[in-house]
């Protein structure tokens, strides 16, 4: 696997791997950054249209399709004190990065999270 995983967090690598490994992405680049309350809030805000703190968003860059370098996956913002845990927030994250949305989807993404935080364990 080329995924350069040097923005993330060195307690969330193995995590994240898990995750793009379970969607089939094996190239790119993605960043994981930890965020206060009132950061994630104003992210939110601009980004989503909604004025609250949340745990954690994700920010995809590079659609599916080719790219003419290796594939910038995108960003996600996690909020430790708006999480009931971290590790599952960054799996959360990095499956939209990859083309999931559990609010559309018919429950594949959050089957797909349950799995690779399960075989984390």
């Amino acid at each position: 696997m080329t995924v350069d995983l040097a923005d993330v967090p060195a307690d969330l690598r193995a995590a994240v791997r898990a995750a793009l490994s379970a969607a089939g992405v094996e190239d790119g680049h993605l960043a994981v950054e930890l965020v206060d309350a009132e950061r994630i809030r104003q992210l939110n805000r601009e980004l989503r249209g909604r004025d609250v703190p949340t745990d954690v968003l994700a920010f995809p860059i590079d659609g599916a399709g080719p790219t003419a370098g290796p594939r910038e996956l995108g960003d996600v913002a996690i909020c430790p004190e708006h999480c009931v845990d971290v590790t599952a927030a960054a799996v959360h994250g990095v499956l939209h990065l990859c083309g999931y949305d559990h609010e559309v989807d018919d429950g594949e993404m959050q089957a797909l999270q349950e799995k690779v935080i399960g075989d984390l364990a």
